[in-house]
């Protein structure tokens, strides 16, 4: 009997970075329907990655340096990580018959696609496919919700966190948005990380929030997800909690700064997605929030919030 081929993909980073090359994986799989394709990625990852219809199994990978191929070596590997040449060795460590990424100069004899700074990241990887001969559709993001029931329905959740303080809109903030959401008869929850905590219970006492409403520190991956998928509306910075938003279909309100939303931000014409933008461009990993993101006002969010609010009243 023939051994079923497979296809290697590497993406060994984080939440949004995985719903950003859903596109992507459902593209290889179209292209290649009998080839098994295993996913290197975190394993923290691994519900999320088991509601992707295009990956058969979870190859656990820490980060870059973490690839360990266990068995014969795939027909394929795509660098869906980056541009290398870390993520390009580890890949061939997997001894491929074939990889498909992005050119780098330390591998001259690896064709590839220049890499550009100036393309949104969910169609980066759509052309990376296209260079191979793979046709991708970048606006294939939907997923099914978790088959775990949401800790809480019909909810606004409001995520103050991001991975960096450039990125992170003032708890206060968040907070005025919060009480004045609730004050409109919504129901509020702060969402976070474990390692956020501090944060989320900041923004719900200056809310007026009641403890139960804070779920940081409260709930995995999978928990948070569910809750996301089953909200009314989501409120936050540029970060993984947006892409859950898209993921599932759920109205958010984006805020971004310093880094653009036509790079990281919702598809540009889902009207249930709203990106706020300065339209100044700063450091994403400086120690302080961002002058653009600054500039993002309560008025601005509180807005476009009720605007989406009312529309899921009115569409039932």
């Amino acid at each position: 009997m023939a051994l079923t081929r497979t296809i290697l993909v590497l993406r060994a980073l984080g939440l949004g970075d995985l719903l950003t090359i859903v596109p992507a994986l459902r593209g290889i799989r179209s292209a290649h329907p009998g080839h098994r394709v295993v996913l290197a990625a975190p394993d923290v990852l691994r519900d999320l990655v088991g509601l992707i219809d295009a990956v058969d199994e979870l190859l656990p990978t820490a980060g870059l340096g973490a690839l360990r191929w266990p068995t014969a070596p795939p027909s394929l590997a795509v660098n869906l990580h980056g541009k290398g040449p870390e993520s390009i060795r580890d890949l061939l460590t997997a001894g491929p018959d074939a990889l498909l990424t992005h050119h780098n100069p330390e591998f001259p004899d690896l064709p590839g696609p220049a890499w550009r700074d100036d393309v949104h990241e969910v169609d980066r990887w759509c052309r990376l496919l296209e260079y191979g001969g793979i046709d991708a559709d970048p606006t294939a993001l939907l997923l099914p919700a978790p088959p775990r029931p949401a800790p809480e329905s019909n909810a606004v959740v409001i995520h103050p966190g991001a991975a960096y303080p450039a990125r992170r809109w003032p708890s206060e903030r968040f907070a005025r948005v919060a009480r004045e959401l609730v004050a409109d008869g919504h129901r509020v929850v702060i969402t976070g990380s474990r390692d956020e905590m501090r944060l989320a219970n900041a923004v719900a006492e200056k809310a007026g929030l009641p403890p139960s409403a804070v779920y940081a520190g409260r709930t995995d991956l999978t928990e948070l997800a569910a809750l996301v998928a089953d909200a009314a509306l989501v409120v936050c910075g540029d970060t993984g909690v947006g892409h859950l938003a898209t993921a599932f279909g759920t109205p958010s309100v984006v805020l971004f700064g310093p880094t653009p939303p036509n790079r990281w931000g919702p598809p540009p014409d889902a009207e249930h997605h709203i990106a706020l933008w300065a339209g100044t461009v700063g450091d994403p990993h400086a120690d302080y929030p961002d002058p653009g993101l600054l500039m993002v006002r309560p008025e601005h969010v509180l807005t476009v919030a009720a605007d989406l609010l009312g529309q899921r009243v009115r569409h039932g």
